[in-house]
């Protein structure tokens, strides 16, 4: 069974083109897989089939039939999983630092989803294709914590909604290096993909989305931080590549900053969560003690001086 979904044009998005509004509007949609909709007529604007670089004249009702779940490409592991909070329309789940949430290349086993398709059998979101099932929101390898993963369809794009409306909770603990100047503040920075390193992010004005963190120094160290950090928008790598941008690397950080001894990636936590119910309608919270790793750097820090 397909869904459809409705999207109004606002007077501001008047003049976008409509694959890049489709996949702001329903962030689990790559811009390709919007162009690959359009191409085969499942993306209409008024009623109306469109090019995939069909300019917004505002006001029209744009819709988008998605297309049936695929057989699973991905195989069912018997991988322990720490679920915080389960029912029918979702899961949160703490993900251990090092576990890949999708298979890609060079992980096709071992991944949170392998973990997820034998916990849940068919009870997953598909609307993000066969290889992600039920992933609403993604953390990187490196980065532990906790993530929202949805059964159906409906709970998932009422959770990317929220997303979308940054009215979904995502607070994350990081140390960094550095000492920084102010006790807070804010980094609103566009991120966009890196020119000649495809594989990285980067600050920049060309082929950019906004992206806004606020963070919050918990306590300074020689040359150190430990530092809580609220997304606003949930860019790609976007924690890491705001703090590298202002000076701050992630400690561990060997794409944007550099190794640190003793410790694999970065010290990163995704450590609360917050978001409105699909079907009570309740704002539900939960928060992720910092793990062993992370609490271990503080210590070392601590004894530091």
């Amino acid at each position: 069974m397909t869904d459809t979904v409705l999207l109004s044009v606002s007077p501001e998005n008047t003049g976008e083109r409509i694959d890049r509004f489709v996949s702001d509007s329903i962030p689990e949609l790559t811009r390709s897989a919007v162009q690959s909709l359009i191409a085969d007529g499942a993306v209409l604007a008024g009623g109306k089939a469109v090019s995939k670089n069909y300019k917004l004249r505002g006001g029209e009702e744009i819709s988008v039939t998605l297309p049936e779940p695929q057989p699973m490409d991905a195989v069912p592991e018997e991988i322990p999983l720490d679920i915080v909070y389960e029912d029918s329309d979702l899961l949160v789940v703490n993900k251990p630092k090092g576990m890949v949430v999708h298979p890609a290349h060079g992980n096709y086993t071992g991944t949170l989803v392998n973990a997820l398709l034998w916990h849940c059998g068919d009870s997953l979101s598909g609307i993000n294709g066969v290889i992600r099932p039920g992933i609403v929101h993604r953390i990187d390898k490196n980065t532990s914590g906790l993530l929202i993963v949805a059964k159906n369809d409906r709970s998932h794009l009422f959770l990317a909604e929220q997303i979308k409306e940054h009215s979904f909770t995502r607070e994350y603990e990081a140390v960094a290096c550095g000492s920084f100047r102010e006790p807070e503040g804010t980094v609103d920075a566009p991120i966009g993909r890196h020119k000649t390193d495809r594989k990285k992010m980067c600050v920049t004005q060309e082929n950019s989305r906004n992206a806004v963190t606020h963070y919050t120094v918990l306590k300074q160290y020689a040359g150190y931080a430990h530092v809580r950090l609220r997304l606003e928008t949930g860019r790609t790598h976007q924690i890491r590549v705001h703090l590298a941008y202002i000076g701050h690397p992630v400690l561990g950080d060997d794409v944007y900053g550099k190794p640190y001894k003793g410790l694999e990636g970065q010290c990163l936590h995704a450590r609360k969560i917050g978001f409105i119910h699909p079907s009570t309608g309740e704002y539900m919270e939960f928060t992720s003690p910092l793990p062993d790793y992370f609490q271990s750097v503080l210590n070392k820090l601590d004894r530091m001086g």
